[in-house]
């Protein structure tokens, strides 16, 4: 199991997003996304997904693995339902949300994090998993212990990522108890953020909770999670505006496996903890967001 984000995916970031602003402007002109009748008319959802994203989606023993892995089967049973199949196809990350967005599929089947830059093009899903960012420092390291600590010390983070766009909620956090932010140095892929962690160079590392996590679960003795340094964060499937009715759709899934016990399940196997706090309606616009995340 991979710790922490591909290196391609938060590499890519700025190529991803702008690939899926320019779908925005090309959206204009009426791109063929299909919603709830098309869909029955063809009587199947086409969900993209990728396979190199521990623990959402990876490669175990050369089968697919993860959360997703095993949720694909109840939403394959939620859409027979309706008298649906469910047909996936991987794709590499780089180019997964610019072929939802082209119409190529109905739906982003991963653990897409929601951010103003993708609400241009798509509405979410109700989120299955926080994303709030968190801090992760050397297993012992007693000189870190709440955020106030954390004043001048040199940190690592993601470049392009969407975790190095939220610190400015990190140095507020600081500035607030007298502090500052200290030195930020930026790596192409997280698996060079903590191997500086773990020999001195850095003090702190910035990711997601999950990652953390994982990061942990996998190299307890190395590692240590720290507190959160944002407001919420959330991952959830991206799915195109012009789809309202398979928006309705999916709440209608997540519904389901939130009351039946399922997603919870699901959440402590794969991402070490529950999330009862998440929202349930779908993320639809920037001001919704950033009311749920705390960035108002």
């Amino acid at each position: 199991m991979r710790t922490g984000a591909s290196p391609a995916r938060f590499a890519d970031l700025r190529k991803a997003l702008g690939l899926c602003i320019l779908s925005a402007f090309i959206a204009v002109a009426g791109p063929a996304h299909a919603d709830m009748a098309e869909i029955k008319q063809r009587g199947e959802i086409k969900v993209a997904t990728e396979d190199d994203y521990a623990p959402f989606n990876f490669i175990r023993d050369g089968k697919p693995a993860g959360f997703h892995a095993e949720l694909l089967e109840d939403f394959k049973q939620y859409a027979a339902e309706s008298g649906l199949k469910v047909n996936q196809e991987i794709l590499p990350w780089t180019g997964l949300l610019a072929a939802v967005s082209g119409g190529q599929y109905d739906l982003a089947y991963t653990g897409a994090l929601v951010t103003d830059e993708r609400l241009r093009v798509f509405n979410f899903a109700p989120p299955f998993a926080s994303a709030q960012h968190y801090y992760v420092k050397r297993a012992g390291d007693t000189r870190l212990g709440d955020i106030a600590s954390l004043s001048g010390k040199t940190l690592g983070v993601q470049a392009g990522s969407a975790l190095l766009a939220r610190l400015p909620e990190l140095e507020k956090m600081l500035k607030a108890q007298g502090g500052s932010l200290g030195k930020v140095v930026e790596y192409q892929s997280y698996p060079e953020a903590y191997a500086d962690l773990a020999n001195g160079r850095l003090d702190y590392v910035v990711n997601a909770v999950i990652s953390v996590n994982d990061l942990v679960k996998a190299r307890p003795g190395v590692f240590e999670k720290g507190m959160a340094v944002s407001g919420n964060g959330f991952a959830a499937w991206p799915v195109p505006k012009n789809s309202p009715e398979l928006l309705t759709f999916t709440e209608g899934f997540m519904k389901k496996i939130r009351d039946n016990g399922r997603l919870k399940e699901l959440q402590v196997k794969w991402f070490g903890e529950a999330f009862p706090d998440l929202p349930t309606e779908p993320i639809t616009t920037q001001k919704q967001f950033h009311a749920l995340a705390g960035l108002e």
